[in-house]
């Protein structure tokens, strides 16, 4: 009897998925919860595993297909594959023997590739075997794909030194490296074909490309035009001075990492500062739906994370109950997961507001934009030192730029300058976030 593979539960909020590129082929064999296709979403790519043992029997969608929640994909024959020997296990007696077969060059790593990941080895010919994972559970990441082609451009310096009367076959030699054969007595593999690297563009050359947008930036850009037609987006802006914030992480970042685990970074003070004007400012933390307001009594705080697909949203829930920890350790999680494209559906449905910190890419000022159906974002910036004054002294503090982006149809500017004036009292005086005033 057959057994389905389906696709998986998808959110309210992801209609349908993309069948990115089969792994298998009808016939091959499978083993139990090895990942067979990746559905791309509008927020996440799913890995589907197979449910049982058995033989990929037949694919009903192909890559590129649409499909929808628990819908068949691919059917598996189980236990019609024949079990692999153990290794360091005899052959039976009257089985005929194996023809030898050369000895692989490196042991065979799992080829569990995002699609960003896979992209760039297939563009650069590569083998993903030779390439050394860093992410979880081996995963190869695209600072992996990218470190092994930087050492693999550079020149094979023994390939250049003269060698005595060298023999036909003693070596194979590829564009980037030397491979010296293997003893006599095992016949040497033949040498792989390998495909010229694509020229670069000559000097003042005109050429163009054209690549399909994934799901993901597509959505991305349906969000952003939707956010420009339906809200009515205003922004304002403030400075902060980061010394006192910056003067209490250098006094207790050690101790938090010995005790806590995780280092402590800027983004929890402005987490909880955020939940405090939040709670003043309830508007700021509803949106619009018809002609009603919906009111949040907690704060869902998504916080935008790059990531090799482009730019993702995972969301902190319940933070007005997290501790910084608490807040400092999701955030590393999301980070990793982001990566490695490992983020969930669950990861990223809800939020009632945004921050976004484009300090970490240099940005000094910058108006963010809603995230519908939220009704304001919060956008950090580079710290910078300025002249500033002090109780009527210039003085040099480190300063950043803040700003709120709102939906000026159920926020007013009054509300909204307030808000940014309680995250920057909060941040400037952090002892407020304690004793909440």
């Amino acid at each position: 009897m057959t057994v389905d593979v389906k696709v998986p539960v998808l959110a309210e909020s992801v209609p349908d998925a993309t069948l990115l590129e089969w792994r298998k082929q009808p016939g091959d064999a499978v083993d139990k919860d090895e990942i067979l296709i990746e559905l791309e979403t509008d927020k996440v790519v799913l890995e589907v595993p197979a449910p049982e043992a058995g033989v990929l029997a037949e694919i009903l969608k192909h890559t590129g297909d649409t499909v929808l929640s628990q819908e068949v994909l691919a059917r598996i024959e189980p236990g019609a594959g024949a079990p692999a020997r153990p290794l360091g296990l005899a052959p039976d007696p009257g089985e005929a023997p194996a023809a030898p077969s050369p000895p692989p060059a490196a042991t065979a790593v799992p080829e569990r590739l995002s699609p960003a990941v896979r992209r760039l080895v297939d563009e650069h010919g590569l083998d993903a075997s030779a390439i050394s994972g860093t992410g979880r559970d081996g995963r190869i990441t695209k600072a992996d794909v990218l470190v092994h082609l930087e050492a693999s451009a550079k020149p094979a310096e023994a390939a250049s030194a003269p060698e005595a009367a060298p023999a036909p076959t003693a070596a194979v030699t590829e564009p980037t490296r030397v491979q010296t054969a293997p003893a006599a007595s095992t016949p040497a593999p033949a040498p792989a074909r390998t495909e010229p690297a694509p020229a670069a563009p000559a000097p003042g050359s005109r050429c163009e490309r054209r690549e399909p947008m994934s799901r993901l930036r597509r959505r991305i850009a349906e969000r952003l035009v939707e956010a420009q037609h339906t809200a009515a987006i205003l922004t304002t802006f403030n400075e902060i001075d980061m010394q006192p914030v910056m003067a209490l992480r250098a006094r207790h970042k050690e101790g938090f990492e010995r005790r806590h685990g995780v280092r402590l970074g800027f983004m929890s003070f402005f987490a909880k500062a955020a939940v405090q004007a939040l709670q003043r400012f309830p508007a700021v933390n509803a949106r619009i739906d018809g002609t009603e307001i919906v009111y949040h009594d907690y704060c869902d705080i998504g916080v935008a994370v790059g990531s090799p697909r482009g730019l993702v949203v995972p969301i902190l829930r319940n933070v007005e109950s997290m501790s910084f920890a608490g807040i400092e350790s999701r955030i590393a999680e999301f980070g990793a997961k982001a990566r490695d494209g490992t983020l969930s559906i669950d990861d990223m449905s809800g939020g009632t507001f945004t921050i976004s910190n484009g300090g970490v890419f240099g940005s000094l000022l910058s108006t963010p934009i809603l995230n519908p159906p939220q009704s304001g974002i919060l956008g950090m910036h580079k710290t910078e030192d300025r002249p500033v004054a002090v109780n009527g002294e210039v003085v040099v503090r480190p300063m950043m730029y803040v700003a709120l982006s709102y939906d000026h149809r159920i926020i007013d500017g009054r509300e909204a300058v307030q808000f940014l004036v309680c995250v920057k009292e909060a941040i400037e005086d952090p002892a407020r976030l304690l004793i909440d005033v």
